[in-house]
C-alpha cells in the first residue's frame, strides 16, 4: 500500500491521499474540469508527498484503464485519456464506486451501494471486481433506481421516506444478486445513524474507504480481479 497516491474524482472536488499522511488534500472540480486540468491540479497539491504509483477512481464506466465515456458532471476529454502518460507513473483507473467498494470489502461476496449524487454500484466476489450500471435500470413509476435513491430522490421524498426507499432497493438487490452482504457507502450513507435498524445483511460504510480502495488496488490479491 505504501507509495500509492489515491485520487478520488467527484463532481464537486478532486481529493487525494497517501497512506503515510492521514490528511487528504483537495481542489474544486465541476462541469468544466478536463482531465488535463485534473492532472495539473493534482500535481500542485501533492507537494511534499512521496509516491511511485497512482490509483484513480472516477464517475464513469472504465475499460482498458481509461474512461469509456466522459463523466456527466465533469468537462470533456476524459474518454480515452492516457492517465499513466499524463502523470508519467504507473496508474490504475477504476470507477469511483468500485474504488470505494474495494476499500469496503470484508471478504466473500459483497454488493456496494454508493449513495451520493446518483447511485454507484459494484459487486465483488472473492477479490474479483464487477462494476455495474444498476443505477440506470428501470425501477418503478417510470424512474430508475438512481432517481429514487440518489440526491434528487432524497430531496423529493425527504430523509425518512428516502431511507425507506434505500432499504427497499437493497432488499430487491440482495434477493436478486445473492451477495453475502451489502455495504451502504457514499456521502449520503451518513443519513443512516447508529440507531437506525438495518437489515442483518446491510452494513454502513464510510467515504474514506475510497482512499483505502486506491491503496489496495496495488496489492497482489486484487491485481487479477481488476
Amino acid at each position: 500500500m505504501k507509495g500509492v497516491l489515491s485520487i478520488d474524482i467527484g463532481g464537486s472536488h478532486v481529493k487525494a491521499r497517501i497512506l503515510e499522511d492521514p490528511d487528504k488534500r483537495r481542489f474544486e472540480s465541476g462541469p468544466e474540469l478536463t482531465p488535463s486540468q485534473m492532472v495539473e491540479g493534482v500535481k500542485k497539491i501533492v507537494h511534499g508527498w512521496s509516491f511511485n504509483r497512482i490509483s484513480i477512481g472516477m464517475p464513469a464506466p472504465i475499460a482498458n484503464n481509461t474512461a469509456v465515456i466522459d463523466p456527466v458532471n465533469l468537462g470533456e476529454g476524459w474518454k480515452g485519456f492516457d492517465f499513466a502518460g499524463a502523470f508519467d507513473l504507473p496508474t490504475r483507473v477504476v470507477n469511483d464506486a468500485a474504488m470505494q467498494a474495494i476499500g469496503s470489502y470484508e471478504g466473500g461476496s459483497m454488493l456496494f451501494m454508493g449513495l451520493g449524487t446518483g447511485l454507484g454500484t459494484c459487486l465483488i466476489d472473492r477479490y474479483v471486481v464487477h462494476p455495474t450500471e444498476i443505477a440506470h435500470m428501470p425501477y418503478k413509476d417510470g424512474r430508475s433506481y438512481e432517481e429514487v435513491v440518489g440526491e434528487a430522490g432524497l430531496e423529493e421524498s425527504g430523509k425518512k421516506e428516502w431511507k425507506k426507499n434505500v432499504l427497499e432497493v437493497a432488499d430487491i438487490l440482495y434477493n436478486g444478486l445473492l451477495p453475502d452482504y451489502i455495504i451502504l457507502g457514499g456521502g449520503n450513507s451518513k443519513k443512516f445513524k447508529d440507531d437506525d435498524k438495518l437489515p442483518i445483511y446491510c452494513r454502513r460504510g464510510d467515504n474514506a474507504n475510497a482512499f483505502l480502495g486506491g491503496f489496495r488496488m496495488w496489492d497482489e490479491e486484487w491485481e487479477k480481479g481488476l
